[in-house]
């Protein structure tokens, strides 16, 4: 431990602190730009700087460590100017008007030059582009014109995500963050997490927005528009209305997709019941052909296939493994398949006019929705693809105030979903709602955990490895007798690589199930979420899953009576069934290393 003084103030920390977390640790508020919670310190925009007694130029906060006593002043006279200095530099380089900017008033930069009193542009300002606005992702925009160079992005593709499509380039007046020979971002290999979008303080990363057609088609009479919610952005979806995290709003957020003008409002969660049946089903059917029928070409582990930024990892930074992945579509893909077919039928409605939306917390799903696989129906799975942000705008467009908002419940056929549809937001609940299904049919036994919480596949940590063993099995089963029943969960595509190397290295050979979802903390922490994003914050929202889950009458997907009827009636061929491998299963491509 060191002693410190701060403005007068006296503290111990321990040794290596940075003058950053010791000002945070005893609530003492120093402003930064660069620095971010889930990123490694990068010290490049200076905003931070304090007065180190007897050092004779002002240092970063969030990058000088403490390792002896020393004094520090936080708001000096030359701090406080060189301070604003640094923002009207900042802003001196920034094109664009806040007023018509879809960050205006969550903005980092602007919210640093309201606190600061930078009122006007002292150094001038550029009022022609420099940069072509990159649109050519169905998922990510990028506006380097808005682009401060704190190189969030860059760190979070390189450091948090290991993905690497941007990097600084060139040099002095001319750097700025690009792509593999400044290509457009659809023609590298970005996996559209979104990632960058949630740790980027201006608008120079933002989501590709379709709010304006959907718009339209509800606006449209000859259109039934529905749209789909997952459970992350329910559970998220009050941050944009000023509310703590933690607390869902799924019954709120229902009544105001019907006063926005949504014909029907559907729940995720009931395909994720789905994906349970289609996914465990194939696993088992795996497993099988593995143990009994000793079938050297079976591929085990399996892997989960719900994350479509996962998804494009695998087909960009290993090919070769992708018959590991399930067939299985995502929730979000299923659900669109189900409402061109099944709903359509039921519901007596031309598949060509109905519009399919999909409420998300990820920026990825606006690229999956417009796979040229995802059509098997005849038509495009899904239409379109929201963001949490994205639906929050068209709420406040209406008018409506969510947190106001009465309750309601979904509408049928697809409103009832159990609570292990619910925990596919957080990152293990694939998994914990498979082990649910999958123990209980083979051995006709609830899993063997209190109140079905599978505390090993819960928590943030990168990656984890657990087991449950498989005894006293149903005689269809009896071949999985005694079988250590073993997954793996990792959350974010840097610990994908971990285990995707341990695959290689054939340390997952006794590995029967993976579960990996491409962004931090699962659903919950997609690039389409409320921004600002930690890993607190991501907590919190698992929390508010977790317990929505817990009150729910029906908790295993297996259990749910509406599923076993759409079976019934429709997929009668049963889980992996022909009529559900046309409709519920797809393929992968192998994609290049370094372009798309």
């Amino acid at each position: 431990m060191v002693s410190v003084q701060i403005n007068e103030k006296k503290i111990t920390v321990p040794l290596g602190t940075t003058i950053l977390e010791a000002c945070q640790l005893n609530q003492i508020h120093i402003p930064t730009l660069c620095h971010h919670p889930d990123l490694c310190i990068a010290g490049v925009c200076r905003v931070c700087v304090v007065e180190v007694e007897k050092m004779r130029t002002l240092q970063t906060a969030c990058s000088f460590p403490i390792t002896s006593p020393i004094k520090i002043n936080t708001s000096t006279q030359m701090v406080r100017k060189a301070r604003r200095h640094i923002i009207d530099l900042l802003l001196s380089e920034h094109y664009g008007e806040c007023y018509s900017c879809f960050r205006n008033g969550n903005c980092e930069l602007q919210n640093l030059a309201k606190e600061f009193g930078v009122d006007n542009y002292t150094f001038g300002h550029v009022k022609t582009q420099r940069y072509e606005v990159d649109s050519s992702s169905a998922a990510v925009i990028r506006d380097m014109n808005k682009c401060v160079l704190c190189k969030r992005c860059v760190r979070t593709c390189i450091d948090l995500q290991e993905v690497g499509v941007l990097e600084a380039v060139k040099r002095g007046h001319e750097t700025h963050v690009g792509t593999f020979l400044d290509k457009p971002l659809a023609e590298v290999i970005c996996i559209n997490c979104g990632q960058c979008i949630n740790r980027c303080p201006t608008s120079a990363l933002r989501a590709n927005d379709p709010s304006d057609e959907i718009w339209a088609a509800i606006d449209n009479p000859k259109k039934h528009v529905v749209i789909q919610t997952a459970p992350s952005p329910r559970a998220a979806i009050g941050e944009e209305f000023g509310k703590e995290a933690g607390k869902s709003f799924t019954g709120e957020l229902n009544t105001a997709l019907r006063r926005i003008g949504f014909d029907r409002v559907f729940d995720t969660n009931f395909t994720a019941d789905l994906t349970i049946m289609e996914e465990g089903t194939e696993l088992l059917t795996r497993l099988k052909k593995a143990i009994v029928e000793k079938d050297e070409s079976v591929k085990l582990p399996q892997f989960t296939s719900c994350s479509p930024g996962w998804v494009k990892y695998i087909e960009h930074f290993y090919p070769e493994f992708l018959d590991y992945l399930s067939s299985a579509k995502s929730p979000q893909q299923m659900f669109g398949a189900l409402i061109k077919t099944f709903y359509a039928q039921e519901a007596k409605i031309d598949p060509a006019d109905i519009v399919t939306v999909a409420l998300m917390p990820c920026a990825a799903k606006k690229f999956e929705c417009n796979r040229p696989e995802m059509c098997d129906s005849g038509f495009k799975d899904v239409d379109y693809g929201l963001t949490t942000r994205e639906m929050a705008k068209m709420i406040r467009e209406a008018g409506i105030y969510l947190p106001e908002m009465p309750k309601s419940h979904f509408d049928d056929p697809f409103g009832d979903a159990s609570g292990a549809g619910l925990i596919f937001g957080a990152t293990g609940g694939v998994m914990e709602a498979a082990l649910r299904t999958a123990y209980e049919l083979v051995t006709g036994r609830e899993v063997p955990f209190e109140n079905l919480v599978i505390e090993p596949c819960r928590g943030f940590e990168g990656v984890k490895q657990a087991s449950v063993k498989l005894e006293n099995c149903v005689e269809q089963y009896k071949f999985l007798e005694g079988v250590d029943l073993k997954f793996v969960v990792a959350h974010g595509t840097a610990n994908a690589k971990i285990v995707m190397e341990m695959l290689k290295k054939g340390e997952l050979n006794d590995v029967h199930f993976v579960e990996i979802m491409a962004c931090p903390g699962g659903c919950l922490g997609g690039g389409g979420q409320p921004i600002p994003t930690s890993n607190v914050i991501r907590e919190k929202r698992a929390q508010a899953i977790y317990e929505e889950e817990a009150s729910l009458p029906i908790r295993k997907s297996h259990e749910n009576p509406h599923v076993n009827y759409v079976y019934e009636k429709f997929l009668t061929d049963g889980p992996c069934g022909k009529l559900s491998h046309k409709l519920l299963h797809t393929h992968y491509v192998k994609r290049g290393k370094y372009i798309s």
